[in-house]
Protein backbone atom coordinates (compact mmCIF):
# COMPACT_ATOMS: atom_id res chain seq x y z
CA UNK A 1 0.00 0.00 0.00
CA UNK A 2 1.27 3.64 -1.22
CA UNK A 3 1.63 6.21 2.03
CA UNK A 4 -1.13 8.23 -0.27
CA UNK A 5 -3.20 5.19 -0.11
CA UNK A 6 -3.25 5.05 3.76
CA UNK A 7 -6.40 6.66 5.88
CA UNK A 8 -5.87 9.92 7.34
CA UNK A 9 -6.74 10.34 10.62
CA UNK A 10 -10.29 13.11 10.41
CA UNK A 11 -9.08 16.84 10.29
CA UNK A 12 -5.99 16.14 8.86
CA UNK A 13 -6.08 18.71 6.34
CA UNK A 14 -7.15 21.33 8.49
CA UNK A 15 -4.61 21.02 10.82
CA UNK A 16 -2.15 20.67 8.41
CA UNK A 17 -3.35 23.65 6.91
CA UNK A 18 -3.59 25.64 10.23
CA UNK A 19 0.25 24.65 10.31
CA UNK A 20 1.09 25.89 7.33
CA UNK A 21 -0.45 29.46 8.29
CA UNK A 22 1.32 29.16 11.34
CA UNK A 23 5.00 28.50 10.43
CA UNK A 24 4.41 30.62 6.89
CA UNK A 25 3.41 33.90 8.94
CA UNK A 26 6.11 33.40 11.18
CA UNK A 27 8.45 32.95 8.62
CA UNK A 28 7.43 36.04 6.70
CA UNK A 29 8.22 38.32 10.09
CA UNK A 30 11.51 36.47 10.17
CA UNK A 31 12.48 37.68 7.22
CA UNK A 32 11.20 41.45 7.22
CA UNK A 33 14.00 44.31 8.07
CA UNK A 34 13.89 45.42 11.77
CA UNK A 35 12.16 48.50 11.08
CA UNK A 36 9.51 46.83 9.01
CA UNK A 37 8.82 43.94 11.71
CA UNK A 38 6.66 46.51 13.58
CA UNK A 39 4.88 47.70 10.61
CA UNK A 40 3.87 43.80 9.76
CA UNK A 41 3.07 42.72 13.30
CA UNK A 42 0.45 45.52 13.32
CA UNK A 43 -0.85 43.93 10.07
CA UNK A 44 -1.06 40.66 11.08
CA UNK A 45 -2.77 41.42 14.39
CA UNK A 46 -5.33 42.68 12.41
CA UNK A 47 -5.77 39.92 10.26
CA UNK A 48 -7.90 36.65 11.04
CA UNK A 49 -6.58 33.84 12.65
CA UNK A 50 -5.28 30.75 11.17
CA UNK A 51 -9.39 29.00 12.31
CA UNK A 52 -10.97 31.36 9.95
CA UNK A 53 -9.15 30.36 6.53
CA UNK A 54 -10.70 26.95 7.88
CA UNK A 55 -14.20 27.76 7.60
CA UNK A 56 -16.39 26.34 5.09
CA UNK A 57 -16.62 27.19 1.71
CA UNK A 58 -19.51 28.88 1.48
CA UNK A 59 -21.69 29.71 -2.49
CA UNK A 60 -19.81 31.75 -4.31
CA UNK A 61 -16.84 29.85 -3.28
CA UNK A 62 -18.37 26.62 -3.72
CA UNK A 63 -19.34 27.76 -7.21
CA UNK A 64 -15.50 28.84 -8.04
CA UNK A 65 -14.39 25.53 -7.63
CA UNK A 66 -16.54 23.84 -9.73
CA UNK A 67 -15.74 26.63 -12.42
CA UNK A 68 -12.21 26.16 -11.86
CA UNK A 69 -11.63 22.83 -11.02
CA UNK A 70 -9.88 23.73 -7.88
CA UNK A 71 -10.52 24.58 -4.23
CA UNK A 72 -7.38 26.07 -3.90
CA UNK A 73 -8.00 28.30 -6.37
CA UNK A 74 -11.39 29.19 -5.28
CA UNK A 75 -10.13 29.86 -1.65
CA UNK A 76 -7.49 31.97 -2.90
CA UNK A 77 -9.80 34.04 -5.26
CA UNK A 78 -12.40 35.02 -2.09
CA UNK A 79 -9.84 36.22 -0.21
CA UNK A 80 -8.60 38.37 -2.72
CA UNK A 81 -7.83 41.94 -0.40
CA UNK A 82 -9.59 44.33 -3.70
CA UNK A 83 -12.77 41.62 -3.67
CA UNK A 84 -13.38 42.05 -0.08
CA UNK A 85 -17.33 43.11 0.64
CA UNK A 86 -15.12 46.50 2.27
CA UNK A 87 -13.31 47.46 -1.15
CA UNK A 88 -16.44 46.75 -3.37
CA UNK A 89 -18.36 49.18 -1.55
CA UNK A 90 -15.54 51.81 -1.19
CA UNK A 91 -15.20 51.15 -5.02
CA UNK A 92 -18.80 51.93 -5.40
CA UNK A 93 -18.71 55.18 -3.61
CA UNK A 94 -16.10 56.51 -5.52
CA UNK A 95 -18.17 55.76 -9.02
CA UNK A 96 -21.29 56.93 -7.85
CA UNK A 97 -19.29 60.46 -6.42
CA UNK A 98 -18.04 60.64 -10.31
CA UNK A 99 -21.54 60.13 -11.51
CA UNK A 100 -22.85 62.77 -9.11
CA UNK A 101 -20.07 65.16 -10.05
CA UNK A 102 -20.66 64.02 -14.19
CA UNK A 103 -24.18 65.10 -13.19
CA UNK A 104 -23.86 68.25 -12.29
CA UNK A 105 -20.72 69.48 -14.38
CA UNK A 106 -21.40 67.56 -17.73
CA UNK A 107 -18.21 66.22 -17.75
CA UNK A 108 -17.29 62.36 -17.79
CA UNK A 109 -15.79 62.33 -14.22
CA UNK A 110 -16.53 58.31 -14.14
CA UNK A 111 -14.39 57.84 -17.60
CA UNK A 112 -11.54 59.37 -15.24
CA UNK A 113 -12.11 57.98 -12.08
CA UNK A 114 -12.59 54.26 -12.84
CA UNK A 115 -8.97 53.65 -14.54
CA UNK A 116 -7.67 55.44 -11.16
CA UNK A 117 -10.36 53.08 -9.20
CA UNK A 118 -9.22 49.64 -10.92
CA UNK A 119 -5.47 50.19 -11.09
CA UNK A 120 -5.46 50.37 -7.40
CA UNK A 121 -7.34 47.21 -6.64
CA UNK A 122 -5.28 45.43 -9.55
CA UNK A 123 -2.25 46.80 -7.29
CA UNK A 124 -3.76 45.04 -4.43
CA UNK A 125 -4.98 41.71 -5.39
CA UNK A 126 -2.15 39.51 -4.98
CA UNK A 127 1.88 40.05 -3.27
CA UNK A 128 3.51 40.22 0.36
CA UNK A 129 2.51 42.22 3.04
CA UNK A 130 -1.27 42.89 2.03
CA UNK A 131 -2.58 39.46 0.98
CA UNK A 132 -2.85 36.92 4.15
CA UNK A 133 -2.66 34.24 1.48
CA UNK A 134 0.68 35.12 -0.40
CA UNK A 135 2.99 33.15 1.92
CA UNK A 136 0.32 29.97 2.42
CA UNK A 137 0.16 30.39 -1.66
CA UNK A 138 3.88 29.73 -1.76
CA UNK A 139 3.30 25.70 -0.93
CA UNK A 140 -0.24 25.48 -2.67
CA UNK A 141 -0.02 23.37 -6.36
CA UNK A 142 -1.65 26.37 -7.81
CA UNK A 143 1.10 28.36 -9.69
CA UNK A 144 1.88 31.87 -8.55
CA UNK A 145 1.11 33.22 -12.24
CA UNK A 146 -2.39 31.13 -12.20
CA UNK A 147 -3.68 33.03 -9.13
CA UNK A 148 -2.57 36.34 -10.13
CA UNK A 149 -4.31 35.66 -13.59
CA UNK A 150 -7.56 34.48 -11.99
CA UNK A 151 -7.57 37.25 -8.88
CA UNK A 152 -6.79 39.80 -11.74
CA UNK A 153 -8.92 39.01 -14.12
CA UNK A 154 -12.17 38.74 -11.91
CA UNK A 155 -10.71 42.33 -10.02
CA UNK A 156 -10.85 43.72 -13.51
CA UNK A 157 -13.95 42.47 -14.64
CA UNK A 158 -15.94 43.75 -11.32
CA UNK A 159 -15.13 47.20 -11.58
CA UNK A 160 -15.30 47.61 -15.59
CA UNK A 161 -18.96 46.31 -14.72
CA UNK A 162 -19.35 48.66 -11.61
CA UNK A 163 -17.67 51.33 -14.21
CA UNK A 164 -19.98 50.27 -17.22
CA UNK A 165 -23.30 50.84 -15.29
CA UNK A 166 -22.00 54.54 -13.74
CA UNK A 167 -21.48 55.49 -17.16
CA UNK A 168 -24.51 54.19 -18.33
CA UNK A 169 -26.08 55.94 -16.35
CA UNK A 170 -24.13 59.21 -16.39
CA UNK A 171 -25.42 59.28 -19.92
CA UNK A 172 -22.51 59.44 -21.80
CA UNK A 173 -22.14 58.74 -25.08
CA UNK A 174 -20.95 55.20 -26.63
CA UNK A 175 -17.48 56.65 -27.12
CA UNK A 176 -16.68 57.47 -24.00
CA UNK A 177 -18.54 54.90 -22.04
CA UNK A 178 -16.21 52.43 -23.61
CA UNK A 179 -13.35 54.48 -24.89
CA UNK A 180 -12.00 54.55 -20.91
CA UNK A 181 -11.83 50.64 -20.96
CA UNK A 182 -8.20 50.15 -22.78
CA UNK A 183 -6.86 53.36 -21.03
CA UNK A 184 -8.05 51.25 -18.17
CA UNK A 185 -6.27 47.93 -19.26
CA UNK A 186 -3.26 49.72 -19.91
CA UNK A 187 -3.33 51.51 -16.48
CA UNK A 188 -3.80 48.15 -14.62
CA UNK A 189 -1.03 46.48 -16.12
CA UNK A 190 1.17 49.12 -15.09
CA UNK A 191 0.32 49.34 -11.48
CA UNK A 192 0.42 45.50 -11.08
CA UNK A 193 3.81 45.55 -12.68
CA UNK A 194 4.90 47.82 -10.65
CA UNK A 195 3.56 46.21 -7.56
CA UNK A 196 4.91 42.70 -8.67
CA UNK A 197 8.01 44.22 -9.27
CA UNK A 198 8.46 46.14 -6.20
CA UNK A 199 6.50 43.53 -4.64
CA UNK A 200 4.65 46.44 -2.98
CA UNK A 201 0.97 47.14 -3.36
CA UNK A 202 1.77 50.61 -2.33
CA UNK A 203 4.36 51.28 -5.06
CA UNK A 204 1.96 49.83 -7.45
CA UNK A 205 -1.40 52.49 -6.72
CA UNK A 206 1.21 54.92 -6.36
CA UNK A 207 2.81 53.95 -10.12
CA UNK A 208 -0.91 53.61 -11.45
CA UNK A 209 -2.03 56.84 -10.09
CA UNK A 210 0.37 58.92 -11.00
CA UNK A 211 0.87 57.62 -14.99
CA UNK A 212 -3.04 58.29 -15.16
CA UNK A 213 -2.99 61.79 -13.59
CA UNK A 214 -0.03 62.38 -15.70
CA UNK A 215 -1.76 61.13 -19.06
CA UNK A 216 -5.36 62.99 -18.09
CA UNK A 217 -3.30 66.42 -17.63
CA UNK A 218 -1.16 66.00 -20.25
CA UNK A 219 -4.36 65.36 -22.76
CA UNK A 220 -6.09 68.04 -21.36
CA UNK A 221 -3.18 70.33 -22.30
CA UNK A 222 -2.84 69.15 -25.87
CA UNK A 223 -6.55 68.93 -26.90
CA UNK A 224 -7.85 71.35 -24.12
CA UNK A 225 -10.35 68.69 -23.40
CA UNK A 226 -10.12 67.03 -19.68
CA UNK A 227 -11.45 63.85 -21.37
CA UNK A 228 -9.17 63.47 -23.92
CA UNK A 229 -7.27 60.50 -22.51
CA UNK A 230 -10.30 58.36 -22.58
CA UNK A 231 -11.53 59.90 -26.27
CA UNK A 232 -8.98 60.65 -28.88
CA UNK A 233 -8.70 57.43 -30.76
CA UNK A 234 -4.92 57.86 -31.63
CA UNK A 235 -3.81 57.05 -28.21
CA UNK A 236 -5.66 53.27 -28.34
CA UNK A 237 -2.30 51.79 -30.07
CA UNK A 238 -0.30 53.20 -27.64
CA UNK A 239 -2.46 51.86 -24.37
CA UNK A 240 -2.90 48.48 -25.95
CA UNK A 241 1.12 48.57 -26.46
CA UNK A 242 1.21 49.96 -23.30
CA UNK A 243 -0.98 46.74 -21.37
CA UNK A 244 0.86 44.50 -23.65
CA UNK A 245 3.95 45.27 -22.57
CA UNK A 246 3.29 45.58 -18.59
CA UNK A 247 1.33 42.22 -18.63
CA UNK A 248 4.63 40.47 -20.15
CA UNK A 249 6.44 42.44 -17.38
CA UNK A 250 3.98 41.28 -14.48
CA UNK A 251 3.67 37.83 -15.10
CA UNK A 252 7.59 37.64 -15.22
CA UNK A 253 7.58 39.45 -11.99
CA UNK A 254 5.26 37.13 -10.78
CA UNK A 255 7.78 34.10 -11.61
CA UNK A 256 8.76 33.80 -8.06
CA UNK A 257 10.81 30.65 -6.84
CA UNK A 258 9.29 28.51 -4.22
CA UNK A 259 10.66 29.25 -1.04
CA UNK A 260 11.68 32.77 -1.52
CA UNK A 261 10.69 34.97 0.81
Amino acid sequence: MNISDEPRPAGFEARLEAELVSVVRQRAAALQPPAEQAALGRWQAAQPEPGEWLRPPGMIERLAARLLRSPGLARALVTTPSLLLGWVVATVVVLAAGLAATLFTGTQYVALFAPAVAAAGIAYAYGPGIDPAWELSQSMAVSDRMVLLVRGLAVFALNAVIGLAASAASGAAAAVTFGWLVPMTAVCMLALAAATMARSANVGVAAGLASWIITVLGGKAADGRLTAAVTDPALTPAYLAAAVIFAAVALRASRIPRGAS
